[in-house]
């Protein structure tokens, strides 16, 4: 089988200000303070499946540099630079065509590179089995998260049937539910968290692409003709902004009937906002969470402090707190109003 693994890399991160910024977002920063970025750990959890010359990243043309210093294993003309983000239907579309020349039978993994996966065991091998199942049909798997909390800020996936480790068909996607839905979505069991990784092989997504996203497709017919030459560049330059901005949820996954989900508990996050990060961190016995080499916290509780280096950070007497400080930025902010960090990195950065 020929397996060909795409990695989504062209977000800003806008949550996990100050830490993640236009110039360096969350997906190139070690956020867990485990000594690799998140993209690095991404790359990982897919080792197993195949090997690194089999990676593909779409990014945006200002990262490219920074993806070509954390993954040197992956070739240079596998490093896709988006003149402009237009959402995730165009970069997958993009990227997929271009595996289609050189891969013309190869099963593709599409996944993020800012999320968390703890069980890596437990997830090659939900992978694989989507690979088996794509390779050589019409299917298109996603991969679901068998929720753990009635979680408001994840889409979810309905099944048809309730079924935990086995490919079954997706009845429909729903967008992000409020808490009363979110606790049903949860008792019916029939219900995953979207983790946003989908697995279907170059003719499939070819054949959904053209059909549900013309407009793109068309787009990718005037750029191909350019991949692998020195001309691609100035192809893309004129051709990709003329995409529909536009998810691959909306341009192909709620339109297709060939979806099917397997889920698992993967011990999945996407990593995106502050008080997500502080689960997955060490606390001490007052709940402090803790990424530094010398933070000294007297009289505190419940806060998140990530000040990564070797700068000396003493606190004392905050509850519930969020403290963080990159690149000359500081962050004070109640863990209860980090929803609000995206507006006040606007008005302040």
């Amino acid at each position: 089988m020929d397996t060909q693994i795409v990695i989504m890399a062209g977000g800003i991160g806008s949550r996990l200000w100050p830490a993640s910024t236009p110039r360096m977002p969350k997906q190139f920063i070690d956020l867990l303070g485990v000594g690799k970025t998140l993209i690095q750990l991404t790359v990982d959890r897919f080792l197993p499946v195949c090997p690194i010359e089999n990676f593909w990243v779409v990014t945006s043309a200002r990262y490219v540099d920074i993806v070509r210093e954390q993954l040197p294993g992956i070739p240079a003309d596998q490093i896709l630079a988006e003149p402009e983000p237009r959402n995730t239907a165009p970069c997958i579309a993009y990227a997929c065509r271009k595996i289609a020349v050189r891969h013309p039978r190869a099963n593709i993994i599409v996944t993020p590179a800012d999320a968390l996966v703890l069980k890596t065991d437990v997830f090659a091998d939900t992978i694989r089995a989507a690979l088996a199942f794509t390779d050589g049909s019409d299917a298109i798997v996603t991969i679901g998260i068998r929720p753990t909390r009635p979680e408001t800020g994840y889409g979810y996936i309905h099944a048809e049937q309730a079924r935990i480790g086995a490919i079954v068909k997706v009845s429909e996607f729903k967008e992000k539910p409020d808490l009363v839905t979110a606790k049903a979505y949860l008792e019916d069991g029939s219900y995953f968290w979207n983790a946003g990784i989908f697995v279907w092989n170059v003719q499939t997504i070819s054949k959904e692409l053209s059909v549900n996203a013309p407009g793109i497709w068309e787009m990718m017919d005037r750029i191909a003709p350019s991949f692998y030459t020195d001309g691609e560049p100035a192809a893309l330059a004129e051709w990709f902004p003329l995409c529909e901005k536009i998810s691959i949820d909306y341009a192909v996954m709620e339109k297709s009937r060939s979806i099917y989900v397997i889920a698992e508990d993967l011990g999945w996050s996407d990593l995106g906002s502050w008080g997500s990060i502080m689960t997955h961190l060490q606390a001490d016995s007052e709940g402090n969470a803790v990424v530094g080499e010398d933070v000294r916290l007297f009289e505190c509780k419940d806060c998140l402090v990530h000040v990564p280096g070797e700068k000396t950070v003493v606190i004392q007497g905050l509850e519930g707190y969020v403290v963080v400080e990159a690149d000359r930025r500081l962050l004070v902010c109640r863990l209860s109003e980090e929803q609000r960090i995206k507006e006040f990195s606007q008005k302040n950065s």
